[in-house]
């Protein structure tokens, strides 16, 4: 049997995200026509249908939910095998696949892109920004060879450089009550509408958020989910909401009437990492580990000697 072409797999596994033909053949570019002629063209070479639709829903069979999984690591791999070819054109030695979460600390990411190598003076960095339950999936599987990740369980699959430890922000109005606190207990938002990153988002730091109001006894009135910060700031304006939310993020946002304060829960804590494949045997990632390493904590070292020593 042939296999099936990229694009088919890319036009399979965008209507799989989506459900929906209209948006996932806007974000193909294509006509919704000739994005179903490409789906029809994909189950008659495999001989499986993929996806059930009608005229008011798609949704994904069992076979189709287990073909487009793969088919994403696989298109994953063109992508990288492509960002490879170019970098070495480009007198690249190796290329460093690295992902980062769009809500992490700009500060890390920068002092990520700025570490060289001595002993890989070709070495080139590209960077994917997805979330972090899926960057470490990616650095699990190969797809990525080292990230940046926020709130996720270890795994003896992976080995971690532990390089920040935050509290979690509440953002909320500025004439909210809780504003007057310097931090925000737990205690203090019994009975107010949370407003939470989707649970896909992070699924670990998800279920802990509910989990420690549930050890606390403390109820939610009502639960508003978003796909980012900014659609946090309406929840918050018309709900009186507050949003839990990563420092960077509730920075963002903090503006026009919205304040931010830390989240004072020893339990719920960010704790952001590099990620790398407990077996990866790659030098240049061992190497790029290191350098992080020791930038990190130069730089440290060098915020707390300005520090005013207390007598």
């Amino acid at each position: 049997m042939a296999l099936p072409e990229i694009r088919l797999l890319q036009a399979a596994n965008t209507l799989a995200e989506e459900l929906n033909f209209s948006r996932a053949a806007g974000r193909l570019r294509l006509t919704q026509p000739a994005l179903s002629k490409q789906i029809y063209e994909l189950e008659g070479q495999l001989d499986l249908r993929l996806f059930e639709r009608n005229h008011q829903a798609v949704d994904l069979t069992n076979a189709g939910r287990a073909f487009v999984e793969e088919a994403r690591e696989a298109i994953l791999h063109v992508e990288r095998a492509v960002t490879v070819a170019k970098a070495t054109l480009n007198g690249a030695d190796e290329t460093l696949n690295i992902g980062k979460s769009p809500y992490g600390d700009p500060y890390l990411v920068s002092t990520l892109l700025s570490i060289r190598l001595p002993l890989f003076p070709g070495l080139s960095v590209k960077l994917w920004s997805n979330y972090s339950n899926v960057l470490t999936h990616d650095v699990i599987t190969g797809t990525l060879d080292l990230a940046l990740v926020t709130g996720v369980p270890e795994t003896p699959k992976l080995s971690f450089l532990h390089v920040a430890d935050d509290p979690f922000y509440i953002a909320m109005a500025q004439d909210d009550d809780l504003a007057e606190n310097r931090e925000i207990r737990m205690d203090a938002m019994h009975n107010r509408n949370w407003i939470l990153l989707g649970k896909h988002a992070n699924p670990h730091l998800y279920e802990m958020i509910h989990r420690v109001a549930s050890d606390q006894g403390i109820r939610i009135s009502d639960t508003h989910h978003v796909m980012s910060p900014e659609e946090a700031s309406e929840l918050i304006r018309e709900r009186k909401g507050l949003a839990f939310l990563p420092r960077y993020a509730a920075w963002r946002i903090a503006r026009d009437g919205i304040t931010m304060r830390p989240l004072a829960e020893d339990r719920l804590r960010l704790v952001t990492s590099l990620a790398v494949r407990a077996d990866s045997k790659s030098r240049s990632v061992t190497e790029y580990v290191k350098a992080l390493g020791r930038k990190l904590a130069s730089a440290q070292h060098s915020v707390q000697g300005r520090l005013p020593l207390n007598g």
